[in-house]
């Protein structure tokens, strides 16, 4: 005990010498000045904490593989056990030759700067233990006046770091002084910390460093933006043979190894690991990780907190995205809305686990980028809602009937309640959720619809009836609706609930999704159809390991039953039926699956939301610049022409395509059949009245879904049900093969009298579609004859 106080002693009247002598101009003073130091220099606090400095954070997906590296600081703290042996004695040679002799002050070098700085020519004299605690006080600043402190070029800043030193000296090894300086120290062009510094110029972990890459190193720490290999070369070198001179001078190599390193040319390879979203493969998921993360109270105090935290605490963030899921996602989004379409329309994917509410894929067709005035290029993920990065949402059109169809279950009406379902209809007297009596509302289908048509639940889900839907919502109740949506987790992308938003109480069409919302969200509540009624919350983040703290934070699913199994197994049934002669006909992907689309009025956007039992997903397409300005009308995107966009044109092929390549390798698995407590699943007969309305000649369907067949077996299939085949000598290119059948006009479901003629139109392959052509709900191309009816459209 008494050797460490006389230790102290000596130290601090040494540091009291060197203050005076850097302090005074004149000799005379210093022994008093040195004599007041000393004795001040004892009180000083000397508790210094060394936690680790910021390391990189990296976010890896549900295999393992880095989506992102998002950090302050390009640091990767490595144990001085992996770093090149040539690269301590280096960095000893020029910045501490007697670091393992001293006690944290160099004496020698001390009194020698003490001495020249007498004579006018100042010299620094910082040990590396010094220097270490200059850039741990450096790091650990979390405001500019801490900051200022720790960079202030006063005798007070070094009396202060003196201090410090000495007292780490006590606690802590030479090694693990050493070792934390190593990792700590700034070695230009933005490489902290040895390891880093390696990988950046060489490209080689800090463990293969040979002589004349660890002497280019160790020069860069005393000045590293003169030295700066990027922009300095002729100076770096020069540095560096100073650094193998002082390695000789030091005994660490001999002067012939030394004239050896000095003929290398210096060959950088700068490598910059890439920093953030913006670089990464899967740019807008990485972004909600990082939202997810700044956002939730749980991981910090406040956001500042919690995105210092994110950049620098060296977290191992380990996520739900599926590298297969997200390929296929992202593989299909770019087929049909290319990034840097002419028409500026967007497209966005999300698909989840229905039972665990986990994130596979997301994916957007646009590059990530702040620019929003460069084409294909936006930092808005369309893919969520405002408060998550994204937009405040587009209207989702008859993806909303399902909603529908879940509270007429839940309030126990059949699958047989039907109405009389005409082009139009008046519906009146419906009361808000604030009480209020809304106006009467003229809701239409998109196409004719016989008088006598009536729809039942089957037949209206396949037919996406409007007029069926808003009698529906009206017997239900539109506020039994509202909350309905609310309980399968859906909001208004500007964050705002259905029952709590002024316009969403005023709107009568809230069963043909006239609300603006997130695919995330649409996709989540599909997810509660196909997991049998268990919600739960959109989970992108499994597991996040604090390297810092030495902590581990495991996130399970939130998940809580909000339906009956009965009533999403009921749903799930009714929207398998669109598969089968409805608007998603053919959309199939060779396993169960169960869907529906959504086109908003004037096509503003347009939307497919379908699952299978393993993952449910919401697609949508729309211009950002404003839907109704600009609609889905008469566009180009990419190299085919849409004269119109429907639900089944673009999305439904970007959701049919993706989970064809999502689902390879998994097992076919089952959808639920029909609950029986939910009665007949008939489609309902309309009375027959041959002289005013012709029956239809097929209840099963409509026109057969003949897409893809020969020739022969289109126009039997065609005639056993009914109808009048007339192929055209007009062939089309589609992605049919070359005489396969490319489309029919009618569309397929469409109910037509007994005998009614039905245009068949071959294809001539080609995969795009010709001139004169529209497409409609089930997304094939279709020419459509003025005289012809046209299908009842979302």
């Amino acid at each position: 005990m008494l050797q460490r106080i006389s230790q102290l002693v000596v130290v601090s009247a040494i540091a009291g010498l060197l203050v005076a002598a850097l302090a005074l101009p004149a000799v005379g003073g210093v022994g008093i000045t040195a004599r007041n130091v000393a004795a001040g220099f004892l009180d000083m606090p000397s508790n210094l904490e060394t936690p680790p400095p910021p390391q990189r954070s990296t976010i890896y997906d549900a295999e393992g593989g880095v989506i992102a590296e998002i950090f302050d600081q390009n640091r990767e703290l490595v144990p001085l056990e992996d770093v090149s042996p040539v690269m301590i004695d280096a960095i000893l040679a020029i910045e501490d030759a007697r670091f393992y002799e001293h006690g944290g002050l160099d004496v020698a070098g001390t009194l020698r700067a003490a001495v020249r700085t007498l004579g006018g020519n100042t010299q620094g004299a910082s040990s590396i233990t010094q220097q270490y605690v200059k850039n741990v006080q450096i790091e650990a600043a979390t405001s500019q006046e801490e900051l200022d402190a720790a960079r202030e070029e006063s005798i007070a800043r070094k009396i202060r770091e003196l201090r410090y030193a000495v007292a780490l000296e006590k606690r802590m090894t030479k090694d693990e002084i050493l070792e934390g300086y190593l990792n700590i120290a700034y070695f230009s062009d933005g490489a902290y910390g040895v390891e880093s510094a390696a990988q950046h110029y060489f490209n080689i972990p800090a463990s293969e460093l040979e002589l004349h890459q660890a002497a280019t190193i160790a020069g860069l720490v005393r000045y590293p933006y003169l030295y700066n290999p990027r922009f300095f070369p002729e100076q770096t070198v020069e540095r560096r043979n100073v650094v193998l001179d002082r390695m000789v001078a030091s005994g660490a190599i001999t002067e012939a190894e030394a004239e050896e390193a000095k003929k290398e040319p210096l060959e950088v390879d700068l490598d910059t690991p890439p920093n953030g979203c913006v670089p990464s493969d899967e740019p807008f998921f990485c972004d909600y990780v990082v939202q997810e993360i700044e956002k939730d109270e749980r991981f910090g105090p406040n956001e500042t907190e919690r995105a210092r935290w994110l950049r620098t605490a060296g977290l191992e963030i380990h996520t739900t995205l599926r590298p297969q899921v997200q390929e296929a996602s992202q593989t299909a989004v770019d087929e049909w809305v290319p990034r840097e379409n002419e028409s500026r329309k967007v497209s966005a994917q999300v698909i989840i686990e229905p039972g665990s509410g986990q994130i596979l894929g997301m994916a957007q067709g646009r590059n990530y980028g702040p620019d929003e005035s460069k084409l294909g290029e936006t930092s808005i993920n369309f893919a969520t809602d405002s408060d998550r990065g994204g937009s405040t949402g587009f209207q989702a059109g008859s993806t909303f009937k399902a909603i529908t169809l879940a509270a007429a279950l839940e309030e126990g009406l059949p699958f047989s309640t039907a109405f009389n379902s005409p082009t139009s209809v008046s519906v009146s007297g419906q009361r808000s959720c604030n009480g209020g009596t809304l106006a009467t509302w003229t809701p239409s289908n998109a196409g004719d619809t016989a008088a006598g048509t009536t729809h039942n639940m089957v037949s209206g889900t396949k037919a996406s009836s409007n007029t069926y839907f808003a009698q529906l919502q009206a017997r239900v109740g539109i506020c039994d609706v509202m909350k309905m949506a609310e309980k399968l987790g859906l909001k208004r992308a500007d964050g705002t609930l259905f029952t709590e938003n002024e316009n969403s109480l005023a709107n009568s069409s809230f069963t043909l999704g006239s609300e603006e919302v997130s695919p995330l969200r649409v996709a989540n509540a599909y997810a509660t159809f196909a997991s049998g009624g268990m919600y739960c919350e959109p989970q992108a983040i499994t597991m996040i390991e604090d390297k810092q703290a030495g902590s581990t934070i495991e996130i399970e699913p939130e998940c809580e039953r909000v339906l009956e199994e009965e009533v999403a197994d009921g749903v799930a049934y009714l929207l398998s039926q669109t598969f089968n002669g409805g608007t998603a006909s053919s959309l199939g992907i060779g396993r169960p699956a169960a869907g529906k689309t959504g086109t908003t009025d004037g096509s503003a956007a347009a939307w497919f939301a379908g699952f299978t039992p393993q993952m449910a997903s919401a697609v949508f397409v729309a211009d950002p610049r404003g839907p109704q300005q600009y609609p889905l009308r008469n566009v180009t995107i990419g190299d085919r022409y849409f004269s119109v966009v429907y639900g089944a044109t673009i999305s439904g092929r970007i959701w049919q395509e993706s989970f064809r390549a999502a689902h390879e390798g998994l097992e076919v698995e089952q959808l639920p059949s029909a609950p029986g407590r939910f009665g007949s699943t008939s489609v309902p007969r309309a009375p027959s009245e041959p002289d005013d309305d012709p029956s239809p000649a097929s209840d099963d369907g409509g026109v057969p879904d003949v897409v893809g067949l020969t020739e022969a077996d289109a126009v039997a299939a065609l005639e056993e049900a009914g109808y009048t085949a007339n192929v055209s000598g007009t062939r089309l290119n589609s992605p049919e093969p070359e005489g396969a059948v490319a489309a029919v006009n009618p569309d397929p479901g469409t109910r037509l009298p007994e005998g009614a003629t039905v245009n068949v139109f071959l294809s001539r392959g080609g995969g795009t579609a010709g001139a004169g052509t529209g497409e409609d709900d089930d997304g094939w191309f279709r020419v459509r004859p003025a005289h012809t009816p046209t299908t009842t459209r979302d």
